[in-house]
């Protein structure tokens, strides 16, 4: 009952198949509930590919979600459909003007290993990240998305000498946080990143109230932390990933034939089980909510403006 889709969205099938639920436009506008704007902010490789990773867990949540999905303009996402980015995707500022964003997803992107300054849309995202935190939107960081949110806040990354690339166990730190308070006192979490934050940058940081930690995994270090606020939350590993997304990422690897990289660890490629679903469902169902509950209920632009298939081609920008 969440997830909005028109009843042709290419989605569908995913969603019936694997029981989550989606709600009509024509359905969700008869509920008396306040629908939230999420704005995704999608840099993954083949982003379409990737758009169900996200869909997934928050369709399990009870309340209404209209995804928004953001393209970079300083990014060419040349491994994407691009007739099906200029359909469904808008720029930042565009989205805005469709309806004031209550979240933003900011996704992992293939960039980890470069310096900052060579990130070709660093500029954008800082100014993207400004005007979400001057907004009062609640941010979430996923991999990449969560180092760069960590940069923003002043906090640098460093590269691993291996890759980070398995299920990890991961201990919650806070378990009676509003977000964190729903997963297990260890739970396990994929990672597959060739990057993180030192435990001693971010003790430090946590010392000087720039940020609170929240789980860490003896490899990886502090898997999700957040700012004291709850605004900005940072989880560097892929809860959001099932099984198939780390086995294409293995096989990937393999063909580049990389020293850094390792087999998959505490993964059997040939019987591969997800044992970290519910956590994932309920890390991402936590943070809608504590995005519902700390968003005003007149933020948000006109609903009727705001559309699962958003047109984007050629247009003007949509009137606000």
């Amino acid at each position: 009952m969440t997830i909005r889709l028109s009843p042709n969205h290419r989605l569908k099938p995913l969603f019936e198949q694997h029981h989550v639920a989606w709600l009509s436009e024509e359905a969700a506008e008869r509920q008396d509930i306040r629908p939230l704007h999420i704005g995704i902010l999608n840099i993954m490789p083949r982003a379409e590919d990737y758009e169900f990773n996200l869909l997934a867990p928050m369709g399990r949540s009870i309340l209404q979600i209209i995804p928004i999905w953001i393209r970079l303009r300083n990014h060419s996402y040349t491994s994407s459909d691009q007739d099906h980015l200029d359909k469904n995707y808008l720029p930042f500022d565009w989205a805005q003007s469709v309806a004031a964003l209550d979240g933003l997803i900011v996704t992992g992107a293939p960039v980890e290993e470069l310096p900052w300054e060579q990130v070709t849309y660093w500029p954008e995202l800082c100014g993207i990240f400004d005007a979400a935190m001057r907004g009062g939107t609640c941010l979430l960081g996923i991999c990449w998305g969560g180092l760069a949110l960590a940069k923003y806040l002043g906090i640098e990354k460093m590269k691993y000498p291996q890759k980070i690339f398995g299920v990890y166990p991961t201990r919650n730190l806070v378990p009676d946080h509003p977000i964190m308070g729903g997963l297990d006192d260890v739970f396990w979490c994929p990672q597959s990143r060739h990057s993180g934050v030192a435990d001693d940058v971010l003790e430090a940081a946590a010392a000087a109230g720039k940020v609170r930690l929240l789980a860490h995994a003896d490899k990886g270090g502090y898997t999700i932390f957040e700012t004291p606020d709850h605004q900005v939350i940072m989880h560097l590993g892929h809860q959001e990933y099932n099984s198939s997304r780390l086995l294409a990422e293995a096989q990937r690897d393999r063909l580049k034939a990389r020293a850094d990289v390792g087999p998959l660890e505490n993964l059997d490629e040939q019987n591969p089980i997800n044992n970290w679903r519910a956590n994932r469902n309920e890390f991402f169902n936590s943070w809608i909510k504590h995005v519902y509950l700390t968003t005003p209920y007149d933020k948000g632009a006109d609903p009727a403006k705001a559309t699962n298939e958003i047109v984007v081609g050629k247009q003007e920008p949509p009137a606000p």
